[in-house]
């Protein structure tokens, strides 16, 4: 299933493509609905009110998570374009709900950077409370993947070595534009093109297949930390061909035009906006 949360003018809709319509679910967005404990019956099972799929306006897939969790230095080619080495263990960092935009919005550009960064990644989103899970349990617990652009300020990312107030600006990260149901990509370690493309120029290329520690393993590896509930987002990482790593270094600018694609599971296209 390719599942979605739809804007309308009565509010947010959880819905399901279905062709070229949109069919609601009977939730207010996908958070509501992964909390049901028999979500993917019910999903698969409704037939409530239609709408084009065509023209959409996607919100962020879970528009309010209770975590983002995001992971650094995931691909070997990015970790070695940044200088530093293979870890033995993830690298994680957090997002917050205020920093997600649908698959389709503009990006602002912060007037206080001049260094606004792409990252493509596969992004996995929680369909059921895990911790402490064992193999089994975390690939049980993953609702579907979608993909994310972790846009970054990098001068404020590299003004101290923790990187958070580079990557939670307000507003700057396209999330969407579906949540695809393991089934349809291949189980839950799919194999995956991932592609940025700004303003034509392909700028990132690579496979989720590559990934140092892939989805399954940090749905353990969080859930040992913090408890992982029903809507929650793990970001996988990005591959190498980030701006900043360019010679000489290339950024985001108003006017420009944003493609992160994921080979199955659509694209976020966002244009850059002046403040």
């Amino acid at each position: 299933m390719k599942l979605a949360t739809l804007r309308t003018a009565g509010g947010t809709r959880a819905v399901r493509l279905d062709g070229d319509v949109l069919v609601d679910l009977g939730y207010a967005d996908l958070g509501e609905l992964f909390a049901d404990d028999d979500w993917r019956a019910t999903a698969a099972a409704a037939t409530g009110a239609t709408h084009p799929a065509d023209g959409a306006d996607l919100a962020p897939v879970v528009p309010n998570p209770s975590k983002i969790i995001c992971v650094g230095h995931n691909y070997t080619d990015h970790i070695k374009e940044m200088g530093r080495e293979l870890p033995d263990h993830p690298t994680l960092f957090p997002k917050f709900a205020d920093t997600l935009l649908g698959a389709r919005d503009d990006i602002v550009k912060p007037a206080e950077t001049d260094a606004l960064d792409w990252e493509v990644e596969l992004a996995l989103v929680i369909g059921s409370a895990v911790r402490r899970a064992d193999e089994r349990q975390a690939a049980d617990a993953i609702a579907g993947f979608t993909v994310m652009n972790d846009i970054s300020a990098r001068d404020w990312q590299f003004r101290t070595i923790e990187w958070t107030q580079g990557k939670i600006w307000e507003a700057s990260t396209p999330v969407g534009p579906y949540v695809v149901t393991p089934d349809e990509v291949g189980g839950v370690r799919p194999s995956l093109g991932v592609t940025t493309l700004v303003d034509g120029q392909v700028m990132q290329q690579d496979d989720t297949g590559t990934l140092l520690f892939d989805p399954v393993f940090l749905v353990r590896y969080i859930s040992t930390v913090i408890t992982l509930r029903p809507g929650d987002i793990i970001a996988t990482g990005t591959p190498a061909g980030v701006g900043n790593a360019r010679d000489p270094k290339v950024f985001l600018r108003p006017g420009s035009t944003v493609v992160t694609e994921i080979t199955g599971l659509g694209a976020c296209v966002n244009r850059v906006v002046e403040a």
